[in-house]
């Protein structure tokens, strides 16, 4: 089997999604925000033809919207999220062997579709894709996983591909490095491009021309990967199943500005359980769990502050009970009164397989019942949503939380915003 790979990338994702149930966006200029509504962080095509730049802060475009020139809309990321896993079982149809890489983007092993038409198979994973999600996608097909990254990114450009560029023979393969610059090659970051740029490696075709021995030396076997993976020889295997977190951050700025401890613990135990249940998600455990807390740097009227506390757990555990514990030690630790905070987080670290947890010979937590409360906890989770069933530190009212005032409807996750349709 020889190796070909196409790379799926939905596009402008997060504003599709949008249109996907409002039609009459499309065709207008649409935004989609940070937490907070703090900046842009997707925009459509035609928001994009009006100059707005990635992370514009939003009071700077603010009278667009006002104006109904531009549609903005705050972070939607249970709709988003629904939606990518709908275009990747919709991709899935296509061959048994995807790697999702990111909430937007999939590659496809077509290793062994050679001997079939690939332009053909590619418009009509195009077409598929299109037709049960309504989500726009491009598609690069080449014998590597890199060359496939450099397929896709020309196929969003080109009017002649209109979204789908195979490639596999030599001389389009030479053609598509040469009218990629080298700082738009996946993996090579902009302090590589720069160092590039000033030894006149251009464009990607001029990097595969350099020798496999001085690459090594001035960017590592990393460097070296990547260089072969452009002159197409296949070095990044299709990664099916992605491998366990080594570090889980939970954190979010809040929606005002806070300075009492009980809001302060509210938070922290949110973020907690969010850690808790990734950890159980991936059947792990932390054996660390640091807490940090912030000031707004931003403002000058306020005083700053800065702190975090890591604690050691006696067992690595994955329960809310626990994680929440020693967040809520850690806190106190650093909490100092008269400051109007910003932001805090829970990072759990140290993080262990469920099943090689060493206890203690003094433990006196009963592991088998905090276990079997969180597959109940988990499984309410799944079918009622998040927080329906939560530890009471993490509070009800939650005031500090995000500030999303542009939010749509989450029209595939809660029955009660299911789309409606009226009929005369």
């Amino acid at each position: 089997m020889t190796s070909l790979y196409a790379l799926v990338d939905c596009n402008n994702f997060y504003a599709s999604c949008e249109r996907v149930f409002n039609p009459t966006l499309n065709g207008r200029p649409v935004v989609v925000l940070s937490n907070n509504d703090g900046c842009v962080i997707a925009r459509s095509t035609e928001a994009k033809e009006l100059g707005i730049p990635m992370g514009q802060p939003f009071f700077q475009i603010r009278n667009l919207v006002e104006s109904g020139q531009v549609h903005a809309f705050s972070s939607n990321y249970a709709l988003y999220g629904d939606m990518s896993e709908r275009v990747m079982q919709t991709l899935a149809q296509f061959t048994p062997n995807v790697e999702v890489y990111s909430i937007d983007e999939c590659f496809l092993d077509l290793g062994d579709f050679y001997s079939i038409n690939l332009q053909a198979y590619a418009r009509e994973i195009k077409r598929t894709v299109w037709r049960w999600t309504g989500i726009p996608v491009s598609l690069g097909v080449a014998p590597t996983k890199s060359l496939a990254k450099v397929a896709n990114k020309l196929a969003k450009k080109s009017e002649k591909a209109n979204g789908v560029l195979v490639l596999t023979d030599p001389h389009h393969i030479r053609k598509a490095l040469q009218a990629t610059k080298v700082e738009d090659v996946w993996g090579i970051g902009g302090r590589y491009a720069r160092f590039l740029r000033k030894r006149n490696v251009l464009t990607a075709y001029d990097f595969t021309n350099l020798s496999e021995s001085w690459v090594r030396q001035h960017m590592t076997v990393v460097g070296v990967r990547l260089l072969k993976e452009l002159r197409g020889e296949p070095c990044l295997e299709l990664e099916e199943a992605p491998p366990p977190k080594k570090g889980i951050c939970t954190s979010r700025s809040f929606g005002k500005r806070v300075n009492s401890l009980d809001e302060m613990q509210e938070a922290t135990a949110t973020y907690a359980a969010r850690c808790a249940r990734k950890l159980r998600q991936q059947k792990s455990c932390a054996q660390l769990v640091t807490v940090f807390v912030t000031t707004n740097t931003f403002s000058e009227h306020d005083r700053q502050y800065y702190n975090s506390k890591t604690v050691c757990m006696p067992v690595a555990t994955n329960s809310d009970m626990e994680l929440i514990h020693y967040a809520g030690i850690a806190l106190k630790a650093i909490y100092r009164d008269g400051y109007f905070y910003k932001k805090c987080g829970v990072i759990v670290t140290g993080i262990i397989p469920e099943n090689q947890v060493q206890l203690a010979l003094l433990d006196t937590v009963d592991r088998q019942k905090h276990a079997k409360l969180m597959e109940v906890v988990d499984g309410l989770t799944d079918r009622f949503g998040r927080s329906k069933v939560r530890v009471a530190t993490q509070g009800t009212d939650n005031t500090w939380k995000l500030k999303s005032e542009y939010k749509s409807p989450c029209y595939t996750t809660k029955i009660g915003e299911l789309q409606q349709v009226w009929v005369r």
